[in-house]
C-alpha cells in the first residue's frame, strides 16, 4: 500500500479522496445549521399561525368547544396558556410575555417555560382583557436528526469523490505511462515505436517529444551508420595498398629496383591513414568540447600568405593554378593559428583532389563588417544547391559521389566546420565565380566565449 501512495495514481487518488472529505466536512457544517435554523423557523411560524387561529376559535364562550382547541394543540406538542387581567391560567410563562400580552402587544420569541427551551407566540383576545399564548419546546437533537437524514448523500458523496480521483489519475498517468513505455523500447533498441497523439494537450506535447526524440535517433543512427561505413572504406583502401605492397616485398615479388618506389607508395598510403585516424581524433574531442585552443591575436594576411606558399609546392605543373589575394594592410583577428591553419588545409586538400589540372583555386583574404573573412574558391565540378545543405555533414558528400568522383573519407568538411564554430566563427559553402565551389570562413575581430 505504501508503494502504491508513492505512484501518481495513488497521490492523485488521496488527493481527491481528502478533498471529498474535506468537502463533505464543509458540506455538513455549512449545511446542518443552515437546515436546523430553517426547521425551527417553520415552527415558529406555524406557532404564529395557530395562535392566530386559537384567538379567533376561542372567542367562542363554549367550554367544550375552548377543551377542543386545547387537546388537539397539545396532540402536536403544544401548551396553549390563558391570561386574564395580566394573571396566567399556570405558571410557567415568563413575565414579560405576560406583560406584553396583557398590554396588548404581541409575542413570537425564544425562551425558556416551565424550565424548558420553547418558542412562544402570544396575542390578546379582541374585545376583552385577555390573551392567549402558545408554547413548544425546541426539539433537542435536532442536527444529529439532519444528519441522519443525509448521511447516506455525504458517504455517496464521498465515494463519487474517491472513484473520481482514481478516474483522474487513470486519464492523467496513462500518458506517462505509454512514455516510459516507449522510452523504454528505445533503450532497447526500437526505433520505430511511436506514441498515439491523443488526450490532453500535454499528452499530445508529450507524445510528440517522445516521437521526435525516436525519429531524431533514428536518423542520428542511420547517418552514423552510413558514416562508419564510409571511414571503414576509407580505412580499408590504403590498409589494402600497404597489405599488397608488403606481401609482394615479403614474397621478393618487388625486386630491388621497385622497393624504393613501393616504399614511397606505402609511405603515402601511411600518411592518409595518419590523417584519416588524427581527423577521427580530432572531431571526437570536438564533439566531446575537450580540444584545448589557443587563441591569439593573428593576422589573417600573414596567415594566408605562409599558407599559399606552402600550397604553391603541391600546385604542379599538373595541379591548379594557385594564387592568392590579399589586402593592402593586416586583417587582425583573435583565433587559434593553428586551427584556422588546419582548416585552410583541409579546405586545399580537398580542392586539390577534384580541381583539374590548370583549373583556378584562390585563396583570399578581406576584412569584414565584424572581423576577418578568408575565402577558399576554386574552378573545380563545384557543388549543387542540394549539395550545400549538406556540405558539412559527416560523410554525406562522400555517400553521394562515391563512385563518380574523386571523395575524400567526408570527414574534411566536418571538421572544418566544428573548429570554426569552436573559435566564435561561421563558415558557409557556396559557389565561386570561378565556377567551383567556394567556402567562406568569417571570424571575428574579438572571440568573447568559445563556442561548444
Amino acid at each position: 500500500m505504501r508503494d502504491f501512495f508513492r505512484t501518481l495514481t495513488g497521490r492523485a487518488v488521496l488527493v481527491t479522496a481528502a478533498t471529498a472529505v474535506v468537502s463533505v466536512i464543509v458540506t455538513a457544517l455549512v449545511a446542518i445549521p443552515v437546515a436546523v435554523r430553517s426547521v425551527n423557523t417553520q415552527v415558529r411560524d406555524e406557532l404564529v399561525e395557530k395562535s392566530a387561529l386559537a384567538v379567533e376559535l376561542l372567542t367562542d364562550q363554549r367550554p367544550a368547544a375552548r377543551e377542543r382547541i386545547a387537546n388537539r394543540l397539545r396532540q402536536d406538542d403544544i401548551e396553549i396558556y390563558l391570561i386574564r387581567r395580566g394573571v396566567p391560567d399556570r405558571r410557567g410563562l415568563p413575565n414579560r410575555v405576560i406583560t406584553q400580552v396583557s398590554g396588548g402587544g404581541l409575542v413570537n420569541i425564544r425562551g425558556r417555560v416551565g424550565g424548558r427551551p420553547s418558542f412562544i407566540a402570544g396575542r390578546p383576545l379582541p374585545g376583552v382583557d385577555a390573551g392567549v399564548v402558545l408554547t413548544r419546546p425546541v426539539a433537542s437533537g435536532l442536527a444529529l436528526k439532519v444528519l441522519g437524514g443525509v448521511w447516506w448523500a455525504l458517504l455517496a458523496g464521498l465515494l463519487g469523490g474517491i472513484l473520481a480521483g482514481a478516474l483522474l489519475a487513470r486519464f492523467v498517468t496513462r500518458p506517462i505511462e505509454l512514455a516510459a513505455a516507449a522510452a523504454g523500447r528505445l533503450a532497447d533498441g526500437d526505433r520505430s515505436v511511436r506514441i498515439a497523439r491523443r488526450g490532453p494537450a500535454e499528452a499530445v506535447r508529450l507524445a510528440e517529444a517522445v516521437n521526435l526524440l525516436a525519429e531524431a535517433l533514428q536518423t542520428s543512427e542511420g547517418r552514423e551508420r552510413d558514416f562508419l561505413l564510409s571511414v571503414s572504406h576509407e580505412l580499408r583502401t590504403p590498409l589494402a595498398t600497404i597489405r599488397g605492397y608488403a606481401e609482394a616485398l615479403a614474397d621478393g615479388v618487388v625486386v630491388e629496383d621497385g622497393a624504393a618506389r613501393a616504399g614511397a607508395i606505402m609511405l603515402a598510403e601511411a600518411d592518409r591513414l595518419d590523417r584519416l585516424i588524427s581527423d577521427l581524433l580530432v572531431l571526437s574531442r570536438l564533439e566531446a568540447a575537450d580540444l584545448p585552443l589557443d587563441v591569439v591575436a593573428v593576422d589573417l594576411v600573414a596567415l594566408v600568405e605562409e599558407a599559399g606558399r606552402a600550397w604553391s609546392a603541391r600546385c604542379a605543373a599538373d595541379g591548379p593554378s594557385l594564387s592568392v589575394e590579399l589586402p593592402a594592410g593586416p586583417v587582425m583577428v583573435e583565433t587559434d593559428p593553428g586551427r584556422i591553419r588546419q582548416v585552410l588545409d583541409g579546405l586545399c586538400e580537398n580542392a586539390l583532389r577534384v580541381v583539374p589540372a590548370g583549373a583556378p583555386l584562390v585563396l583570399a583574404v578581406r576584412a569584414g563588417e565584424s572581423g576577418g573573412v578568408v575565402e577558399v574558391r576554386d574552378g573545380g565540378p563545384g557543388f549543387t544547391d542540394d549539395d550545400l545543405a549538406v556540405a558539412f555533414e559527416r560523410g554525406a558528400l562522400n555517400r553521394r559521389y562515391r563512385g563518380l568522383r574523386k571523395v575524400g573519407s567526408g570527414l574534411g568538411l566536418a571538421l572544418a566546420a566544428r573548429l570554426v564554430g569552436r573559435l566564435g566563427g561561421r563558415i558557409e559553402a557556396g559557389h565561386a565565380p570561378e565556377g567551383g565551389a567556394m567556402f567562406t570562413v568569417e571570424l571575428p575581430h574579438r572571440t568573447r566565449t568559445i563556442a561548444a
